[in-house]
């Protein structure tokens, strides 16, 4: 047949595959800005413009494109000028990992003036996973947020992102935009059971497949056990762990990988594996897992550190400070409740995948492999890749491109072990992308949690005990299991003064898809049981539930105390949070929402707080290097990933402010393991903290080698030299910085300096959350009416961003209080698979959200700044049930918040009568 189509205005006449959609059809040809965040329609990432008319190309047949005109994102601007919409989103910054933003420019700029008034219906094809949406509203309405600040006038302005030009063009490159020549696909066979042993594997049919080059089983791993999970110290996760094992524990472990010139003949390799099982006993429910009798999962000794593997006990953490028997004896009022947190998905938009090819080392000689990964951690991935496969560091490279969202769930080395097998067997390219449902069954999730309450205080509303008993669902592995456990009931428990605390958590092994690391990192989940009793306690005490908080949390000076004993490098360095609970008694005053609820809707209001470390323990290592280039402008390199945390931006201030000049002159190498020694990755809310430090440690370490060598060069005393944006004032002499950089190589000095910080000591950032909401008692519809959150951030560097990861942070938290959840059946085998069965958040469901910032100054992040990533998604699921609580009389304990259970609780509670109740 003939095929001729039209892209971008480039005629195209190459036929497309059988079934090819057209999404692949136009990556396959350069047109990179044309996302996968689903390939079944469901999210928007790879919208286009088919004769003008925005479709989903990944379930848009390509031949159906014959003969019409298609434009990509990248077609957008005509004549080097931005479209209008492009312009729009980069004023406000409309994004922050950026992935969706191409879907949504090709959604919006199509959409007439009647459209552009129901964005709730217009954007309904469309999702963000990072923004909370409101900067996209702000896009497509045409507010500017973004501010062109002075030579070193940046810190606490508004400077737009460095990617931001390339987001909104389609030009910016993630993981999988690249040309790779010689390139193989590898998919992966996964379990059908949830507990199995590999009797035998037959692969003979398979590798009779045109164009499959290999199939990988156990036989082919190597027999060393390690964690998925990526920490600094890799002692803190249990080596459980095999590249391909002979004993599958999920249903979705992987069992085998085929390598073939293309998807389709791997995926039809992959069926056409026989494998033979003997089925095992298996457990899914964490409580029945750690009894006598229960099913070992992993029968491993002590060299894998399990605490107690004939227990399925994969850690445990058990502590007492004071007498909890005696608080509560002496205690007015005893509240106990258990509470239990769903799992969750990360759902980030780009999936977990990898490209690994080889390149020629620059220095030693020979060859080298290079994973170019989607990932938060490329410096702790190197290291164990090198240890997995005995591989000396300087023959691995590791970098990450822009990544497309990560929250946790790309603190892992999940794809990359096992591409890298491949290609060093093979010696050709691989890339390994999962796809949407393997995301839901082949990553990793939320911890689900069981957090047991019991709280007393005195008339007045003194604490006198506070008691939990928790336990986390780690699934089939333990990466993050002990330490997300360890770390739940850490400031959870701190944040309050109460004379006797005890602690009896358990993190347990089932046989059900692995947990991992979660925004939060288990806080969340026990935040939500705690200040869902706090709220009960105050109503049987008769106290405002603000008063009894502001009677018992912790206040400057104080130290955050434990069942578990104190954390020595834990200092609160600056103290917001009575200003966020000042930010709840605002919202209390002046609010009038309530005028907005329809008539005979419920209504209630509720606030929660959360307070969160600015660090992870144990160390979290930064190097950053700042230099002078030879056309007078600037170089940072640093390892942290950027994944819209908007760290980039951030980096880029702090040297503009300590070396006196503008943002632009400032160019940023990043995420790869040639640029720095090492980077522990991103995540812990590190990236303006820990690697923020290094970078400034660098820049004026290079600021005073510049006066210096100027003071010399210039004769000039060093007290009466100013740097400037382009050049150094020398008591009215100006030198540019071009000629400083001349002068210097003239006499063989690099203008260069290093900066390193540890991650400790660490500060203390503090959350508020409120909301108005209204409850439809006939069916169960919960409306937002209003949204206020409280965040003490430190000195915020950049007002924008950070509004902007706190809305994010809430979007996310209100997704997992009021509908996601990741369902098992009585396998543990994933049913929602799919973000149509799993649903997101998308622009209709998410309020705008009033953030107001503490004025405060850290004494120990760089220029007084606080973490802001992970902190603003503790406090909202209690703060929702708080409220659902108020307009309801029923205490909700189970999360999510589904419509039609808030309809069968309200009805049970009609029927019983009134009264307090819970559901």
């Amino acid at each position: 047949m003939s095929f001729s189509i039209r892209v971008n205005n480039e005629d195209f006449d190459a036929e497309p595959r059988p079934g090819q959609c057209l999404r692949t059809y136009l990556r396959d040809r350069g047109w990179f800005g044309v996302k996968k965040g689903c390939d079944a329609g469901d999210c928007g990432a790879c919208t286009v413009q088919v004769d003008g008319r925005p479709v989903h190309s990944c379930i848009y047949p390509a031949v159906r494109a014959e003969g019409r005109a298609v434009t990509t994102v990248e077609g957008l601007a005509k004549d080097g000028e931005l479209h209008p919409m492009q312009q729009r989103f980069l004023d406000a910054q409309g994004f922050q990992c950026g992935f969706c933003t191409a879907g949504f420019l090709m959604t919006t700029s199509a959409l007439n003036e009647e459209q552009l008034t129901d964005l709730p219906r217009s954007l309904k094809g469309n999702l963000c996973r990072c923004t909370g949406y409101r900067a996209i509203e702000d896009a497509i309405c045409g507010v500017k947020h973004t501010e062109e600040p002075g030579a070193g006038q940046a810190v606490g302005r508004s400077p737009g992102a460095p990617a931001g030009p390339q987001v909104v063009t389609g030009t910016a490159r993630y993981t999988f935009d690249v040309e790779v020549e010689g390139l193989l696909h590898m998919k992966l066979l996964r379990s059908p059971h949830p507990h199995a042993r590999i009797v035998s594997i037959d692969t003979a049919h398979a590798l009779r497949v045109a164009g499959v080059h290999a199939v990988f089983t156990h036989h082919d791993a190597p027999d060393k056990l390690y964690s998925s999970a990526r920490h600094e110290h890799p002692t803190e996760d249990p080596d459980d762990t095999r590249v391909l094992d002979d004993v599958v524990r999920f249903v979705g472990q992987r069992v085998a990988a085929v390598v073939a010139e293309s998807e389709g003949a791997a995926e039809e390799a992959c069926r056409r594996i026989e494998v033979e099982y003997e089925l095992l006993p298996f457990v899914v429910d964490p409580e029945l897992a750690m009894l006598p009798g229960a099913p070992v999962i992993h029968p491993k000794g002590p060299e894998s550190r399990i605490f107690r593997a004939e227990d399925n006990v994969c850690g445990e953490v058990h502590g007492e400070l004071g007498s909890v028997e005696q608080g509560f004896a002496e205690a007015d009022v005893v509240y106990q409740e258990t509470f239990q947190t769903q799992r969750v998905q990360h759902a980030s938009l780009e999936t977990h995948g990898c490209v690994v090819y080889f390149e020629e080392r620059e220095e030693g000689g020979g060859e080298r492999i290079v994973v170019r990964s989607s990932t938060q951690v490329p410096f702790l991935t190197r290291r164990a890749l090198c240890d997995l496969y005995d591989l000396p560091k300087e023959r691995v490279r590791v970098v990450a491109g822009r990544v497309g969202g990560g929250f946790g769930g790309k603190q892992e080395m999940l794809t990359e072990d096992i591409a890298v097998l491949a290609a060093l067997r093979l010696h050709r390219p691989v890339k390994l992308e999962f796809t949407r449902p393997e995301q839901f069954y082949g990553a990793t999730t939320r911890h689900p949690f069981k957090v047991t309450v019991k709280v007393g205080a005195k008339a007045d509303g003194t604490l006198t005990a506070l008691q939990f008993r928790v336990v986390s669902n780690t699934g089939a592995y333990g990466n993050h299991g002990p330490a997300v456990m360890f770390h739940s009931v850490g400031e959870s428990m701190g944040v309050y003064r109460a004379p006797n605390k005890k602690v009896n958590a358990y993190s347990v092994y089932t046989n059900c898809v692995p947990a991992g690391a979660f925004r939060g990192y288990g806080l969340g989940q026990v935040t939500f049981a705690l200040e869902s009793a706090m709220d009960e306690l105050a109503r049987r005490l008769d106290l405002d539930p603000l008063v009894l908080r502001e009677k018992n949390v912790i206040g400057p000076g104080d130290h955050m105390e434990g069942p578990c004993g104190e954390e020595e490098d834990l200092h609160i360095a600056s103290y917001g949070l009575d200003q966020c609970l000042q930010v709840v008694r605002d919202a209390l005053a002046d609010d009038t929402s309530a005028e907005l609820a329809p008539e005979g809707w419920l209504v209630g209001q509720g606030f929660a707080m959360a307070a969160i470390a600015t660090g992870p323990p144990g160390g979290h290592f930064a190097d950053a290097t700042v230099k002078l280039l030879d056309d007078g402008t600037y170089d940072i390199a640093v390892g942290t990933a950027e994944f819209g945390n908007g760290t980039t931006t951030v980096h880029k201030q702090i040297t503009a402010g300590a070396l006196g000049t503008t943002v632009d002159r400032i160019a940023i190498r990043q995420s790869d393991t040639d640029v720095v020694k090492h980077d522990t990755g991103a995540f812990g809310s590190a990236g303006t903290v820990v690697a923020g430090k290094a970078v400034m440690k660098a820049a004026n370490a290079l600021a005073e080698q510049l006066l210096s060598f100027t003071a010399e060069y210039a004769r000039t005393p060093r007290s009466l030299l100013r740097l400037t944006a382009d050049a150094v004032e020398c008591d009215g002499r100006v030198v540019t910085l071009k000629e400083v950089f001349e002068a210097a190589r003239g006499k063989g000095v690099e203008l260069s300096a290093d900066g390193h910080w540890g991650g400790t000591p660490r500060s203390v950032a503090f959350n508020s959350q409120w909301f108005r909401i209204a409850v439809d008692p006939d069916s169960g519809e919960i409306r937002i009416l209003r949204s206020v959150h409280g965040a003490d951030a430190g000195k915020v560097m950049n007002p924008m961003q950070c509004r902007g990861q706190v809305e994010g942070g809430v979007a996310q938290a209100l997704g997992a209080t009021l509908f996601e959840r990741v369902l098992v059946d009585d396998r543990g085998e994933v049913t929602t698979a799919a973000f149509r069965r799993y649903r997101l958040p998308a622009y209709a469901d998410i309020p705008r959200t009033e953030v107001h910032f503490s004025e405060t100054s850290d004494a120990i992040g760089p220029l007084g700044a606080k973490s802001m990533s992970e902190s603003p998604f503790n406090p909202v699921p209690p703060a929702f049930a708080n409220a659902l609580r108020d307009a309801t009389g029923i205490r909700f304990t189970e999360a999510p918040f589904l419509r039609d259970h808030v309809w069968r609780a309200l009805d049970e509670h009609r029927r019983n009568g009134a009264g307090a109740s819970r559901a």
